[in-house]
């Protein structure tokens, strides 16, 4: 039997992954899996538990994109926010961007960053760099660590190669944004 797969816009975390799990669940959906931005379900659904679904999942913040198209943009932004905030294996921790996405997504990398780039209105290395700046700023918020010890972390060349790149996305030196604190972040999937 094939497995129908949605797609999920806005899913972020592990925590997206088990709040959806249990609105399929509430609504006796049956499903084979639940991963970031996509849902396997074992049998398609009626037009009705679509729409329950749908509403339920905006409830919460999360929207079903109605084609394959969008879902490839989600998925695209899903493996770009793993691979910034280093939540991959270590094979793919040393791949480049450009390799990894290839690889998750079997198709090339210049058709990806093209596609992206038309949708989305700018490129996926751009997301990929506001997506690093955003776990650089919750470093700063929540962690004891230095400057240095974030550049190593999120493996910059150097402290002024982060200043540098972090003033330019966010408009204001690290020690300053640290001062400012977490209201200055941005939730995930609105960058």
């Amino acid at each position: 039997m094939a497995t129908n797969i949605l797609f999920v816009k806005n899913m972020v975390c592990h925590r997206c992954i088990l709040a959806v799990r249990d609105i399929l669940l509430d609504l006796s959906i049956s499903f084979d899996q639940v991963s970031i931005g996509e849902i396997h379900l074992s049998e398609s659904l009626t037009k009705e538990q679509n729409d329950l679904l749908s509403t339920n999942l905006n409830q919460i913040g999360l929207q079903l994109i109605d084609n394959r198209m969008n879902g490839l943009v989600e998925k695209i932004k899903q493996l770009v926010i793993m691979k910034a905030r280093k939540e991959v294996g270590p094979k793919e921790h040393k791949m480049k961007l450009s390799v990894f996405l290839s690889e998750q997504l079997h198709h090339e990398y210049t058709y990806l960053s093209s596609f992206f780039s038309s949708v989305e209105g700018r490129t996926i290395e751009n997301y990929f760099i506001d997506q690093r700046i955003e776990k650089v700023k919750e470093l700063l918020v929540y962690k004891e660590m230095t400057l240095s010890e974030i550049a190593f972390e999120m493996e910059y060349s150097s402290v002024a190669h982060l200043s540098n790149q972090f003033k330019k996305i966010s408009g204001l030196t690290p020690s300053h944004f640290k001062r400012v604190g977490s209201n200055k972040r941005k939730l995930l999937d609105q960058i």
